[in-house]
């Protein structure tokens, strides 16, 4: 495929189905980029990156605008203090800009919990390592490419 982006590279190199979508123009939003796919806003998986300790970091996976519960994370690694990484400490961990971050393809391997928000959809979309371009995938896809990871409640309670 001309153009490959490499979340889908690392995906057909798993034999993991899924479908490359690039949007027209740039997007602004959780919102639009789920209107764009054809999906609702809970249907867009986002992968955030936190740093835990220097030189240490986990993935976060969750569904939609769900806000991450900072109490939860921090009982469940823990620590007393932990911060979203920064722009630069995505892209040198994950080797993806903000905005086109997902949990396959990374040049570290990291520790990947899932928020139980993402297992109410059955079909996802996340990001695909270029921005403006996503890949939609079945969640049971997911979960199987992802493999052995941690489900729990990590988002706030609304």
């Amino acid at each position: 495929m001309e153009n490959q982006p490499p979340v889908s590279a690392a995906l057909e190199s798993m034999d993991v189905p899924h479908r490359v979508f690039r949007h027209a123009g740039p997007i602004r939003s959780l919102e639009q980029a789920a209107a764009e796919r054809g999906q609702q806003p809970d249907q867009v998986v986002r992968s955030i990156l936190f740093r835990l300790g220097e030189g240490e970091y986990a993935m976060v996976l969750v569904a939609g605008p769900q806000q991450i519960s900072w109490k939860a994370l921090r009982q469940h690694f823990g620590r007393s203090r932990l911060t979203m990484a920064s722009r630069d400490e995505v892209l040198a961990i994950t080797g993806y800009p903000i905005g086109a971050v997902a949990p396959f393809g990374m040049p570290t391997r990291l520790p990947i919990l899932v928020d139980r928000s993402v297992l109410t959809q059955d079909e996802i979309s996340m990001g695909s390592g270029v921005r403006g371009v996503g890949v939609i995938m079945q969640r049971t896809d997911l979960m199987r490419a992802l493999g052995d990871v941690e489900i729990g409640d990590f988002c706030a309670v609304e």
